[in-house]
């Protein structure tokens, strides 16, 4: 069993690792276009590349929607044919969208619902394909931008996080489209240490009012507010929300909390 479980722990870890290979390119590819002020973005976002695996555009399309707070459509690529997954925000539906472009011969095939949708492109379409469904969805957004939103499931103090709940929790999996991973918000929490890791990720240790503390790590946070406001050397304090996961290495378990979001006093500062 135990060898069963090193090497179920590695395939997790190589697609988490493809997740966030394909995310940055993702991010780097919208950014590239509209700038880091997001100018002039589409009503609905459509990317794609060759070689994108099709087992992650799913979840990647769902953390475009959570930063840029639109729909969002990650396509992978294998030479003229793509699979893409599409993610929605509310009041905007994706499936019908979908349904739409399929109709109109945009699509080999596709569909969904009202928050997820697939479909299967080839490349030649993908220009009208992108225009069709910003033409669609603009409407539904309406004139006002659109407020990105962060689902919360609990509160929790840092001293709470246990081993044991994270167990609790991983034995309700498995988690994915339909089962999400419980999200918990630390509330007046601050960070008594950090540091940036790896390619813009920050590592960080939050300290609660009840001196209970818990590891953290925020990927990708350099790229935004995110990582300046965790790596801020006055330590203001601050609410956390995110995801606890066991961190399993050399042989130590350890609960940490993989952060997706902070706020101060007010409002998200990762936008």
């Amino acid at each position: 069993m135990g060898a069963l479980a090193l090497r179920l722990d590695e395939f997790n870890s190589e697609r988490r690792a493809i997740e966030r290979e394909v995310l940055d390119q993702a991010i780097a590819r919208i950014e590239g276009l509209y700038g880091p002020d997001r100018k002039g973005l589409p009503a609905a976002l459509l990317v794609e590349s060759e070689g994108w695996h099709v087992g992650v555009i799913g979840i990647v399309a769902s953390r475009l929607v959570e930063r840029y707070g639109r729909p969002a459509f990650v396509i992978g690529m294998d030479g003229e044919l793509g699979k893409g997954s599409g993610r929605s925000v509310k009041g905007v539906d994706l499936g019908a969208a979908v349904i739409a472009a399929r109709q109109s011969g945009l699509l080999v095939n596709g569909g969904g619902h009202a928050m997820a949708a697939g479909l299967t492109v080839t490349r030649d379409h993908l220009p009208e394909l992108a225009k069709f469904l910003d033409d669609r969805i603009a409407p539904q957004l309406g004139a006002a931008p659109p407020v990105r939103e962060l689902g919360i499931d609990a509160a929790l103090a840092p001293a709470a996080a246990t081993q044991e709940l994270v167990e609790m929790i991983e034995r309700a999996g498995p988690f994915g489209a339909g089962n999400a991973l419980p999200r918990f918000v630390l509330p007046s929490v601050r960070v008594s240490y950090a540091q940036p890791v790896g390619d813009g990720h920050v590592r960080c240790t939050l300290v609660g009012q009840e001196r209970g503390r818990i590891e953290a790590i925020a990927f990708r946070a350099g790229q935004t507010a995110l990582g300046p406001a965790l790596l801020d050397p006055a330590k203001p304090v601050i609410h956390v929300a995110g995801t606890l996961k066991i961190d399993r290495y050399n042989g130590r378990d350890s609960v940490r909390l993989q952060i997706d979001d902070a706020a101060a006093a007010t409002g998200s500062i990762l936008a």
